[in-house]
């Protein structure tokens, strides 16, 4: 017999649910303490089938967070089918800073959400951390990064993204620090792509 928490939702209720999340992430983008009552408003469902889908506000924030960055993570995979792979890795960083910036409102709800959850191990970075493997395994192979280096290694070094105010001129700002990150990367790569220098030839 099939475990009723693991049965695919009927279409109506997936509806909802997708509907629900839509809304969620428009408002809680707008303002991070959107209340739950207005976003089952406007979702068209009532407060039964909202905490249906969702027992509380912060199961909703970190369910449209993960679906957010799984969209974000996807989209690596798909930059790399019809890119070199070092300029896969630039634009999906350019995405990456999108979504930093343009969901401000989301950000602030996660920290909320986070700082009541006693910390970031819940959020689940499985699908940005396996994104980030992918471009830096397809880059380390192509020698247009150096060698050895860890999704760790990355985010640790794109972090001063959410230092950035995305309510300012965050474009450039964010440009000139992915730019920085991504001559990083290079430095003393074995070549490809021309994006690293051939320490063989003349000055």
């Amino acid at each position: 017999m099939q475990d009723g928490k693991n049965a695919p939702l009927r279409p109506d209720a997936q509806r909802n649910r997708e509907r629900i999340l839509e809304v969620a992430l428009a408002e809680l983008t707008l303002a991070a303490d959107a209340p739950v009552s207005v976003i089952a408003r406007k979702a068209r469902v009532g407060q039964g089938t909202f905490y249906r889908n969702f027992p509380d506000r912060e199961a909703l924030v970190l369910e449209v967070y993960r679906y957010e960055m799984q969209q974000v993570a996807d989209s690596a995979a798909q930059l790399l089918r019809t890119h070199d792979p070092d300029r896969a890795l630039r634009e999906w960083m350019d995405r990456l800073a999108q979504f930093a910036m343009a969901k401000a409102g989301l950000a602030e709800a996660l920290r909320t959400t986070v700082s009541r959850q006693g910390g970031l191990a819940r959020l689940g970075h499985g699908p940005v951390t396996g994104a980030v493997t992918l471009l830096l395994d397809a880059n380390e192979k192509a020698g247009t990064i150096r060698k050895g280096l860890t999704p760790e290694d990355f985010l640790l070094a794109i972090a001063g993204l959410w230092q950035i105010d995305p309510h300012g001129d965050w474009q450039p700002r964010a440009a000139r620090l992915l730019d920085l990150v991504m001559d990083g990367l290079r430095a003393g790569a074995s070549g490809g792509h021309g994006t690293a220098p051939d320490p063989a030839s003349p000055a």
